[in-house]
């Protein structure tokens, strides 16, 4: 017998149709298989451009047509956040080491750094305000220089290598005012008058609410923007090769968190720019304000009210009405005598009628929230302010000045923002 091989059977039509068959749907699942990973690759690459991109790129808020992207945003909030973090620890470095009381002050902080919200709608509305100022200043011509960011830059680290200007304090000059026959007669010298007008308007302990509270809260004033303090420095640079050590720290410090020397340079250009807009919008600022001396008796019902005034009109001591009935202790001691005061200082009614009640005369009783006043006026001035009471004044101005601004800007606020707040770094809850 024979080992001859047999002879292959020729292929049919049969089976090399379904060769072809299976050659086509092997190749069809290598497609669908090859298609699926250039999907899943793709989602991937568009989800990264999308978060890293796209999603920053976005605008959280538009003023007259210029963005604040969310990646803009979100690094001052960060920045933010490590702010309040930093008052916190100092807060709680006052208590430890000195005694003091700072547990309401590190509760608000503390509030404020975990509600997310709260933090994020703080630092948006900071970011519309420099943008309608940095517009307001292009409009005025006033710009920061690069120059002017690095010394203010060097000053954060105290590092001054032109020196330092050493401010003086210049007198208003102005003369105290004596009182005329008309005020003696008023206020006889048997009694305490009040001679000269006094720089501090605060109330005193003894006080009464009713001639120092307003009738609502006043119009805050624009925050200015906080500019990020080297907090970790342990020494003074007071050379060149200190401050740039020291200053490359902070930076590398903030860009763990993602921020950017850039972002950091910004807002002390946009600090820099508020102060030179708030000098040239107050450059008008009169260094007086009108006050007036006032006494009154404040009691709980007209019908009091009208039995004080009588009196008064009879030729009643003032002073001695005032201690029979006044209800104001912190005055009526001292015969009713509120001394000199500004506009701001009492509530709206008592305000309105003291400043345009004549001198000397006892006008009709006026109703506040406290009860009625009976006033009399005794004298009215200009009065030069403190330094402090005039930068109050400037800040109100500017306040009222920024607002109209705001009123006549287009300003666009996306609600989106609040999906994308950036989570805080590890370890920088309180």
């Amino acid at each position: 017998m024979s080992n001859q091989n047999p002879t292959p059977k020729p292929a049919t039509k049969k089976h090399i149709a379904r060769l072809e068959r299976e050659r086509r749907q092997v190749a069809r699942i290598r497609w669908i298989v090859a298609a699926c990973i250039a999907l899943v690759v793709a989602i991937i690459v568009y989800g990264y451009i999308n978060v890293t991109y796209l999603q920053l790129g976005r605008p959280v808020a538009e003023v007259n047509g210029e963005k604040i992207t969310t990646k803009q945003w979100q690094e001052r909030v960060q920045i933010q956040r490590n702010y309040l973090l930093n008052q916190y620890q100092q807060m709680l470095y006052y208590q430890q080491s000195f005694g003091l009381d700072t547990t309401q002050q590190q509760q608000e902080i503390a509030t404020k750094i975990q509600n997310a919200q709260v933090l994020g709608q703080e630092v948006l509305d900071q970011m519309v305000d420099e943008a309608v100022i940095r517009q307001q200043a292009e409009k005025l011509g006033i710009v920061v220089t690069d120059q002017e960011v690095e010394e203010a830059l060097q000053g954060a680290f105290n590092f001054y290598p032109n020196g330092t200007q050493t401010p003086t304090a210049t007198a208003t000059a102005f003369s105290l005012p004596t009182l005329s026959s008309q005020q003696l007669t008023l206020y006889p010298s048997t009694a305490t008058p009040t001679l000269a007008m006094t720089s501090t308007l605060e109330p005193t302990e003894t006080a009464d609410p009713a001639a120092t509270a307003t009738s609502a809260p006043t119009q805050a004033f624009p925050t200015p923007t906080f500019v990020p303090l080297p907090a970790t420095a342990t020494s003074t640079p007071y050379t060149l090769e200190g401050f740039k050590e020291s200053y490359a720290k902070i930076i590398a410090d903030y860009q763990k968190d993602g921020v950017s020397e850039a972002t950091i340079r910004s807002i002390y250009t946009a600090d820099l720019l508020r102060q030179k807009v708030l000098d040239a919008v107050t450059a008008d600022t009169p260094h007086t304000e009108e006050q007036v001396w006032a006494r009154h008796i404040l009691v709980s019902d007209v019908e009091t009210a009208l039995t004080v005034r009588t009196l008064l009109l009879n030729g009643e001591d003032f002073a001695k009405v005032a201690r029979d009935f006044s209800k104001d202790t912190g005055s009526a001691n001292s015969g009713g005598d509120l001394g000199w005061f500004g506009k701001g200082m009492m509530v709206a009614e008592f305000e309105a009628a003291a400043f345009n009640q004549p001198v000397g005369e006892v006008g009709e009783a006026v109703q506040s929230q406290f009860g009625y006043h009976v006033i009399q006026v005794l004298g009215r001035a200009e009065v030069p302010l403190s330094a402090n009471q005039y930068q109050q004044k400037r800040e109100a101005e500017f306040s009222t000045w920024l607002e109209n601004a705001k009123k006549e800007s287009a300003i666009l606020l996306h609600d989106e923002w609040r999906e994308y707040i950036p989570t805080a770094p590890a370890g920088s809850n309180p």
